[in-house]
């Protein structure tokens, strides 16, 4: 079964990955997921292994992972013809201040988190509350790809092959209330592991919080993930559960989430309690609302250099204006 984004942020026939290297890639993956069976992966990520991992050691799946990805859905549409980024660029450019503020730190201190046994805490306004093993909240779903753009507020982009299943799946299996009407994510609090959260200089109080209004976390777009590029999801892009909200800046797309609880007021999220002057509570990517400090007309496509920055437009909502019905009569200026 094929999984389409709907329009108009679906891509055009012409921009369609041939079938035949999604056949190939879906066989593959339903085979051995070491690295010289990735390294010989098609389409999107490329046909050798430093084209895939660079200098990146695959991480081993947990049993779990392997499972799931065996029965996944694989999405043969692209992102309107726009260029995967690379692996390395993905895993080694990040934000997760948890392991430190630099793009470079992630990727190098999140070695030491352990991600098994991983599980999450289910709370508030639910019928089904209580702490989840991680297999136990991801067994009930199918896998899915999705392939999606990530703008981050800092006004550089991605495009990343997502793997995991719509968050409105897992917070129908927790059984909302009536009262519920939005969804507290908390991330990981660890600071033998995390350095970041050792950080005499941060102005973060842990742990790392966002949040989304009910309406936002169940609409279809909205994505849980477990894997990227058709394998487990690396440490330093929030292994072993993240959030990915592809039409709204980076930093909403919480990692390492242990805490999920649905609640009947909005919640404080990190970076409203540290600048609300800058960082509202929808952060809706929207090109006519600038950052106090910067432009946000334009963003830089990753990977970029010097001599070919990679500039180009920002699209509102990131191109998936499939979410503005639920925006509709708001002033996302006031509300950014």
């Amino acid at each position: 079964m094929l999984i389409r984004v709907p329009p108009p942020s679906r891509a055009l026939e012409s921009e369609v990955t041939p079938e035949s290297i999604y056949l190939s890639r879906r066989k593959l993956m339903q085979g051995s997921l070491a690295l010289a069976a990735m390294a010989a992966m098609p389409g999107w990520a490329g046909a050798e292994t430093q084209g895939v991992y660079g200098d990146v050691e695959p991480a081993k799946a947990p049993g779990w992972f392997e499972e799931k990805l065996a029965a996944a859905r694989w999405q043969a549409i692209t992102v309107e013809g726009e260029s995967i980024t690379p692996f390395k660029d993905a895993t080694h450019y990040n934000n997760f201040y948890e392991f430190g503020t630099g793009k470079g730190d992630p990727a190098a201190n999140a070695g030491k988190l352990q991600v098994e046994p991983w599980t999450v805490m289910v709370d508030g306004e639910v019928g089904k509350p209580g702490r989840y093993a991680i297999e136990d909240l991801v067994k009930p779903h199918a896998f899915e790809e999705r392939i999606y753009r990530l703008r981050c507020v800092e006004a550089w982009s991605m495009v990343i092959p997502w793997l995991g299943f719509p968050l409105a799946d897992l917070l129908k299996q927790v059984e909302p209330t009536s009262s519920a009407r939005y969804v507290r994510f908390e991330t990981l609090v660890d600071r033998e592991r995390m350095p970041g959260q050792r950080s005499g200089f941060s102005l973060i109080a842990w742990p790392y919080v966002e949040g989304l209004r009910l309406d936002e976390a169940m609409h279809p777009l909205a994505f849980v993930a477990v894997g990227m590029y058709g394998r487990v999801l690396p440490n330093q892009n929030g292994a072993p559960l993240r959030l990915v909200v592809p039409w709204k800046y980076g930093f909403k797309s919480i990692k390492s989430i242990v805490r999920i609880s649905l609640v009947d007021e909005a919640p404080k999220t990190t970076w409203e309690r540290i600048a609300p002057n800058e960082y509202g509570f929808y952060a809706n990517v929207n090109p006519q609302v600038d950052h106090p400090r910067w432009s946000q007309a334009t963003e830089r496509r990753l990977p970029s250099g010097l001599f070919s920055p990679n500039v180009i437009d920002t699209r509102m909502f990131n191109g998936y204006e499939e979410v503005a019905g639920l925006y509709a009569g708001m002033d996302l200026a006031r509300y950014y």
